[in-house]
């Protein structure tokens, strides 16, 4: 879609309510739906974070929404991919604060060339024990992006009508921190599969986007 034509759609998101677990319930297996109704005790004593879901123009003006692939570590998110955003830190001011600046350090993505739009439904990630408020966010220009090496494999550019296309709507088999090979609703985009909590936020885009299209 045209960057122009995805903005008027864009500019009407603010006005629509979150479908929160609607969508996320989607993306996650059978099991985690049972702990996620467990899981409010856990949330209370949470670490914070914050993600940014950035969409902008590439060269061509299509819209584009970026991920990344994590580097591989000893963690319970090694190797996945993810939004751009990170922990919250003592001297941010906010979440939405600490989601641009982890954008700028993973992506180089300046803070002054996004426009955050709004913030959609929280989601609890048990195994890490962190709480993601993600944002959504456009830059106006095409970005130029600058990956850091320490904790980025690889910049991911899905195109919209890619994202939006529910061919991209899989089911594999993964190894996730509650059992192993175990089969999770997924989104493939790009070649890479996207699950858990990520997937989750996806979900709750799409479903949004969907209804301004």
């Amino acid at each position: 879609m045209n960057f122009d034509e995805f903005l008027k759609s864009l500019s009407k998101i603010k006005n629509i309510p979150l479908p929160a677990e609607a969508s996320h319930f989607k993306m996650v297996p059978p099991f985690r739906r049972e702990l996620l109704t467990q899981q409010k005790e856990a949330i209370n004593k949470a670490k914070h974070a914050g993600v940014l879901a950035l969409f902008y123009p590439d060269i061509d003006q299509q819209t584009k929404l970026v991920l990344i692939l994590r580097n591989t570590y000893r963690g319970v998110h090694s190797a996945q991919v993810a939004f751009p955003g990170g922990k919250l830190e003592a001297h941010d001011v906010s979440l939405q604060e600490a989601a641009l600046r982890e954008t700028f350090e993973e992506i180089g993505v300046p803070k002054s060339t996004i426009e955050v739009i709004r913030k959609i439904s929280q989601v609890y990630i048990p195994p890490s024990n962190f709480y993601v408020q993600p944002f959504v966010g456009i830059s106006k220009s095409t970005p130029q992006f600058i990956k850091q090496d320490q904790e980025v494999e690889d910049i991911i550019e899905v195109s919209l009508r890619h994202f939006l296309d529910d061919e991209s709507l899989v089911v594999r088999k993964v190894a996730t921190s509650y059992s192993v090979d175990v089969e999770v609703p997924a989104f493939k985009l790009n070649d890479y599969v996207v699950w858990g909590a990520t997937a989750m936020m996806l979900s709750e885009i799409k479903d949004m986007l969907k209804q301004l299209m």
